[in-house]
């Protein structure tokens, strides 16, 4: 079984939800404001997942599948 990757990245959000990269890079900005992270901390796939309401287990079958 492959790890899974803890951190998502603008590109995956682009994967995902088949928006642009750029909206990617503004969403994880969004969710950093709402967790109440400082610019250079992560945003893991677990709150990209609450934050986004896809399910935990889509978000982890899609970083397994480029990991």
């Amino acid at each position: 079984m492959k790890i899974v990757r803890a951190c998502i990245y603008p590109k995956d959000i682009q994967c995902i939800t088949g928006r642009s990269e750029r909206y990617g890079r503004k969403l994880l900005n969004t969710i950093k404001l709402h967790f109440g992270k400082q610019k250079h901390q992560f945003i893991t796939s677990e709150e990209f997942a609450e934050y986004s309401g896809i399910k935990l287990e889509i978000v982890n079958d899609y970083l397994r599948k480029v990991s």
